[in-house]
């Protein structure tokens, strides 16, 4: 509409505000002209507007939200249209006790009470986007700033609801998962009548009171102690185990041998280790039984 209304004020200068006997009454019919030029572009552009990629169109007609969307490219609209441009793409919001890490400044980490009572501090981002069709339903009834009025209020909201379902220890156990779950359940519906699509929850951290901390370490140290224990105890188990099946084995090696010995075979062993002594360069006085008892040797060798 400016170069609408610039053509109109060069054509009402060229017809009414050149006098005659002056320089620029000679071009008078040229800026006229170019006033009419600038009228007629002017109009037609004003039928053009340009929506960007990741972008829809509110129209705003004399304050009044239409509900036609327009979508990314050129489209024909009313020339009094007031286009209001919104991102349909996948935004985040954090909220982090960490100083200038979330949308808020300082420690915006959510504060929450467990199930028995303790105080639990959680950072985490949202991520979400508009459904382009529900653009105009959020302009009329939300406005552009939805994250200071929708999102993060919610978000807390819903937190603090169903975080007292849970002791605090049960935080870092596996229930971590069954809590992000129900956050996302009952933040997904109530963001969905209101225009948005929840994509996901991403809890970044929680911070549990130093006591509870503390608590969680030994009971953890005491696990590992526990597991440390049964291991020495299924390997001394595993060593009894061997023994007795070697002196299991023993026995039974002692017990074959004393069936299959007699006389004899006792008699030719000793008669056999006589030998050997009797050849012996060591031996000096060879005692020997009645074929019974076992030599034995009287004397050091040299």
């Amino acid at each position: 509409m400016f170069l609408a209304i610039l053509g109109i004020i060069m054509l009402l200068g060229a017809i009414f505000g050149i006098r005659p006997n002056t320089i620029a009454y000679a071009y008078r019919k040229l800026i006229s002209w170019v006033g009419l030029l600038l009228i007629v572009v002017g109009v037609l552009v004003s039928f053009v507007r340009q929506i960007d990629a990741g972008f829809v169109g509110v129209q705003v007609l004399f304050g009044q939200v239409l509900g036609d969307v327009k979508s990314e490219g050129l489209s024909v609209v009313n020339p009094f249209v007031d286009m209001k441009s919104i991102s349909t793409r996948t935004q985040n919001y954090t909220m982090s006790e960490v100083h200038n890490e979330g949308k808020q400044e300082g420690d915006d980490a959510i504060r929450a009470l467990s199930k028995d009572g303790l105080e639990v501090v959680i950072d985490l981002t949202i991520l979400y986007k508009i459904i382009p069709e529900k653009a105009p339903l959020i302009y009329r009834e939300i406005g552009l700033d939805f994250e200071d009025r929708i999102i993060r209020p919610l978000t807390r909201t819903k937190i603090r609801d169903n975080a007292v379902y849970y002791d605090a220890v049960e935080f870092f156990s596996g229930k971590r998962d069954q809590f992000e779950g129900q956050i996302k359940q009952a933040l997904e519906k109530e963001l969905s009548t209101r225009g948005f699509v929840l994509e996901n929850i991403l809890v970044r951290n929680i911070n549990l009171p130093k006591s509870v901390k503390e608590s969680i370490e030994r009971k953890i140290t005491a696990e590992q102690e526990s597991q440390r224990m049964k291991f020495v105890l299924d390997k001394e188990r595993q060593e009894a185990d061997r023994k007795r099946v070697e002196a299991q084995g023993i026995a039974d090696a002692q017990q074959i041998i004393s069936a299959k010995l007699s006389d004899k075979i006792l008699q030719y062993e000793s008669i056999k280790v006589q030998k050997e002594l009797v050849g012996s360069p060591n031996s000096k006085v060879i005692i020997l039984g009645n074929g019974k008892n076992v030599p034995f040797i009287l004397g050091d060798g040299k």
